[in-house]
């Protein structure tokens, strides 16, 4: 294991600056909370809205925010939380299927932006995911949606490393996909296993 698959497996909610990371519609400030929403799965209008804010936030008409990969670690952790309840909540079944089609969408952001970008920029990116938090990249308290978009456009690499790490979540989420060949779910999983 790599570290920056360590990483994804072993880094907590908590140590996230949230409020510092931007998503299309300013910080992701509330994703903690849509976050436990979606996890404790008490109703389906909850966990409907959660997702709907977490999924609208992170991407929007293909471009990918810094509060995306970061999103992403915890959208598959819930995916697999979900896949462990099936038997047990209908809520389950929702969020499996609305998660998996979510994750189709990152990867065909990931290859539409892939395809944008000049070869030589493609190694650009950070090479650790946690890189993305580093205290240069990270907003400060007071700062508005103009100042943090100038942190993306001062720092390409950054900037590139939100589709690059985005798709690694995928990548490393690999084992469960193909947990999920032989059941009702196979036929979307199937589809994104073959993107990845």
């Amino acid at each position: 294991m790599d570290k920056n698959q360590a990483y994804v497996q072993n880094v907590s909610i908590e140590e996230i600056p949230w409020y510092r990371i931007g998503t299309a519609y300013g910080m992701a400030s509330d994703f903690p909370k849509y976050f436990e929403e979606i996890w404790n799965m008490d109703s389906l209008a909850s966990v409907k809205d959660a997702l709907s804010e977490i999924m609208n936030d992170i991407e929007h008409q293909g471009t990918l925010w810094h509060s995306t990969p970061f999103a992403m670690i915890f959208l598959v952790r819930s995916l697999e939380h979900a896949v462990g309840e099936t038997e047990e909540r209908q809520i389950a079944d929702y969020m499996i299927t609305t998660l998996l089609d979510f994750f189709v969408l990152i990867a065909e952001c990931y290859y539409d932006f892939c395809g944008e970008i000049e070869e030589g920029d493609a190694e650009d990116m950070l090479p650790f995911f946690s890189d993305m938090l580093k205290e240069e990249y990270l907003a400060s308290e007071n700062e508005d949606e103009d100042s943090v978009l100038s942190i993306y456009e001062e720092n390409e690499d950054l900037f590139y490393s939100f589709w690059y790490y985005s798709y690694r979540v995928l990548l490393y989420a690999r084992p469960l996909l193909e947990k999920l060949e032989n059941t009702s779910y196979g036929e979307k999983a199937q589809e994104l296993l073959e993107m990845l």
